[in-house]
């Protein structure tokens, strides 16, 4: 099996992006994906976005997203905004809908840029899912003997966020773990380390589910500003700012999208044998 494929990222997020419109092809097994993300024995990636036809006729194309660690996940906010440019390479268009697992996204290009709608965040407990008798603000949950507060949300995936004083000593590497197998995740979680530099501008960390700690998650990104705009620790359009780039993040209102902006560049293209 030959797989052509554009090797992308998104604020450092690594997204291999295979063009599957003009073929039925299922996607690589688990241990081939897990072969295709690790440098040593293929491109490397974070995400692997497959772009299949659209369902319906007034979508562009649909898609389905793969982690490095061969696990399917719900959406990545990244990897979409690549898909969109790989879009827009070919056609020349700059707007598309597409057909994502989460439900459906609007992506527009504006030069460099790519904005991409993320759908309404979700916090009824049981569609995260989550384990919590009612929805709340934030939840007491228990790691390793100790109580903190943290937010959680769905974007389509689930997620955690936690406020941190100082991103640069966040334990990303030991919570983050911890947290994505706690047993109130019965699906795991993303978890996004959080610190607040002011109304329009926070600093993130995100451990992603199947992946671990990445340059930026998207997603992440989105939840954690739907957190702080939430406990009116943020106002407007907010920046944020991971360690491979920056993204913005707009919500207004709960009954409106969640709309993502940020780069989205090609760093090479290729054929891989399986």
């Amino acid at each position: 099996m030959q797989l052509d494929y554009l090797k992308m990222h998104g604020a450092g997020n690594r997204i291999l992006v295979v063009d599957e419109r003009r073929t039925d092809r299922p996607p690589p097994a688990p241990n081939d994906l897990r072969r295709l993300a690790d440098d040593a024995s293929g491109p490397g990636f974070d995400q692997l976005m497959w772009v299949m036809p659209a369902r319906h006729g007034d979508a562009a194309a649909s898609y389905r997203v793969f982690n490095a660690d061969g696990s399917e996940v719900e959406q990545c906010g990244n990897g979409v905004r690549c898909v969109a440019r790989m879009l827009a390479r070919s056609s020349g268009d700059t707007t598309f809908l597409l057909e994502s697992p989460a439900g459906p996204v609007e992506a527009r290009l504006d030069g460099e840029l790519v904005s991409v709608s993320m759908g309404t965040p979700v916090f009824e407990p049981d569609r995260i899912p989550f384990v919590a008798e009612n929805e709340e603000l934030t939840y007491e949950i228990v790691v390793n003997g100790t109580e903190m507060s943290v937010s959680v949300l769905s974007m389509g995936n689930p997620h955690c966020v936690i406020d941190v004083a100082d991103i640069a000593v966040a334990p990303v590497a030991t919570l983050g773990p911890a947290l994505e197998h706690h047993p109130r995740f019965p699906s795991r979680s993303n978890v996004g380390f959080m610190q607040v530099i002011g109304p329009g501008n926070v600093h993130l960390r995100v451990h992603e589910r199947g992946v671990g700690e990445t340059l930026a998650c998207g997603t992440g990104a989105c939840a954690a500003v739907v957190s702080g705009l939430r406990r009116g620790l943020l106002d407007g359009d907010v920046t944020v700012n991971l360690p491979g780039g920056q993204l913005v993040v707009s919500w207004r209102r709960p009954a409106e999208p969640v709309w993502l902006t940020g780069n989205a560049e090609l760093i090479c293209e290729g054929t891989i044998d399986l």
